[in-house]
């Protein structure tokens, strides 16, 4: 994983892509700020403690590619307070940063916003222990589409269950509906998924065919005084009156989303047959558009649609926890392309244009160009 460049799926190696870019050094950090500042509203009690508004926060990593398989069938997850920068530097509106997020992590991995997408196969179940032992607040884990017992759907309210600060738990998640599908807290989960505790989990048909390119997009919007709040700031959050004002893909905000190694660019070599996991873990629909291709939407929300029902389209929009697989050839022009939000107000940064929910198809090929060097630049990677 720490060798791919692009979205996270398979895409090419960081020599492979040095290679074709003529690019190489390493990410360029920046100092970051919240986007501006907007009116407060009556204040919803989400107080923190002291020790929440530390400003010592780890910073958020990409999402990593867990193969729950491969680990026996278990996975620990567990929370961490974080800092996540959705687009650091100055370029496109930035920076914008999300100053306080509750970041799933796997194991002994890195804290990430989204979480780490587990990755499972037809017929094995997953043995998922959430560790609070070092949280503060309780916490809850829900999968969505797959047929449990009811003492693992994760919702406290329902079941009685939830995992206090000090616990853990362990849910069994059978592998019995195959596709992609999301996961997140279910304890007051109308703050719980905006402060960053959501993330993607596949379950892999048995047999399963990948495309030459596979890639998992999430998608998410954010009010940010929700998070400027938890982190002690002022700023005061009604989720009765939520107002976004931060858009990403897979966390980060163009032209962010386009960094090789901390962004999602879309990288594909001419005569590719691609595939594209999208996952909604936002509260809006959020109809995504790709320039130059025509592609065909052939699972929604794990549900595989019949090839008669099919046809080529450039746009479909995916409703909050909603999952669109979409698939196309790579057969355009080699160049760089736009994959983005077709809402022009969630392609932004703040006031600026573009920005927001915006990524690329970027063909290898076209890779060794200026104007790529350009948006390397504009996205902070350090040539």
């Amino acid at each position: 994983m720490e060798d791919q460049i692009g979205a996270p799926g398979s895409g090419i190696s960081r020599r492979d892509f040095v290679k074709a870019s003529g690019l190489g050094g390493t990410v360029a950090l920046a100092g970051c700020t919240a986007p501006g500042e907007v009116p407060t509203e009556e204040s919803v009690d989400t107080s923190t403690t002291p020790a929440e508004s530390d400003s010592d926060l780890p910073t958020t990593s990409p999402p990593e590619i867990v193969n729950v398989d491969e680990q026996g069938g278990e996975v620990t997850l567990s929370s961490v307070p974080a800092k996540h920068e959705a687009h650091p530097g100055d370029s496109m509106g930035g920076p914008v940063e999300l100053p306080k997020v509750w970041a799933f992590k796997a194991d002994d991995g890195e804290p990430s916003v989204p979480g780490p997408i587990l990755r499972t196969t037809e017929g094995e179940d997953m043995e998922v222990t959430f560790d609070n032992t070092d949280g503060m607040r309780p916490h809850t884990v829900h999968f969505h589409a797959v047929q449990k017992q009811w003492e693992d759907d994760g919702v406290p309210t329902t079941t009685g269950i939830r995992i206090n600060p000090g616990e853990k738990h362990t849910y069994t998640i059978p592998a019995n509906v195959t596709g992609t599908h999301l996961y997140h807290c279910h304890y007051q989960t109308h703050r719980h998924i905006d402060m960053g505790m959501y993330g993607i989990f596949r379950v892999d048909p048995k047999g399963y065919e990948p495309a030459d390119k596979e890639y998992f997009m999430t998608l998410k919007e954010w009010d940010s005084r929700l998070n400027r709040q938890m982190a002690g700031m002022d700023a005061s959050y009604d989720p009765r009156n939520r107002r976004p004002d931060t858009f990403t893909v897979n966390g980060k905000s163009a032209p962010r989303t386009l960094h090789p190694e901390d962004g999602s660019p879309i990288i594909v070599e001419q005569g590719d047959t691609v595939r594209i996991h999208m996952c909604n873990n936002g509260y809006m629909d959020h109809p995504m558009h790709i320039h130059n291709h025509r592609f065909q939407v052939t699972h929604k929300d794990g549900g595989k649609i019949p090839e008669a029902a099919r046809h080529d389209q450039d746009i479909t929009s995916i409703p909050p926890a909603g999952r669109h697989t979409i698939e196309f050839e790579a057969d355009a022009d080699p160049g760089i392309y736009l994959a983005h939000c077709h809402k022009v107000s969630h392609a932004m940064n703040g006031t600026a244009y573009p920005g927001g929910m915006i990524t690329g198809v970027v063909y290898k090929e076209a890779m060794d160009t200026d104007i790529f060097k350009q948006l390397m630049d504009y996205a902070g990677y350090d040539a």
